[in-house]
């Protein structure tokens, strides 16, 4: 499976898993309670999960260690920030955009815990340049 069909699948295991945690915990918990359980999920499924990422910038040929850490790559392919925050802001959104630029990639899924129902806080991103 390749491109688009496998960026499918995993992003639909990612919310299958999100989910599943969600039903059990709802909203009102930490991010670091929902990262450890998406991904021991995740990975119960058989993907690779990189948590707590850091994400290097070049700037004029040096590497800049700006502290950057993303919450999770799935299976290299697939960036997956979470949140626990009563609204999504569009610096939220502008952070996944600027992960996916660096590490160049084009899929990210923006996850926002600190709902009632879960797929009201999906946001799929994705990096056209």
């Amino acid at each position: 499976m390749k491109g688009i069909a496998l960026q499918n699948r995993i992003t639909s295991d990612i919310i299958e898993c999100a989910i599943r945690v969600h039903r059990r915990f709802g909203p009102g918990m930490l991010e670091a309670l929902y990262e450890t359980c998406l991904t021991h999920d995740l990975v119960k499924m058989g993907h690779t999960v990189e948590r707590q990422l850091r994400v290097p910038v070049e700037y004029d040929g040096i590497l800049v260690n700006t502290g950057f850490r993303l919450d999770m790559l799935v299976d290299k392919l697939i960036v997956v920030e979470l949140k626990a925050v009563e609204t999504v802001l569009p610096v939220h959104k502008s952070q996944i955009l600027t992960y996916l630029k660096v590490l160049k990639l084009n899929l990210g899924l923006l996850i926002n815990f600190n709902v009632v129902r879960l797929t009201d806080g999906i946001n799929r991103i994705r990096r056209w340049d």
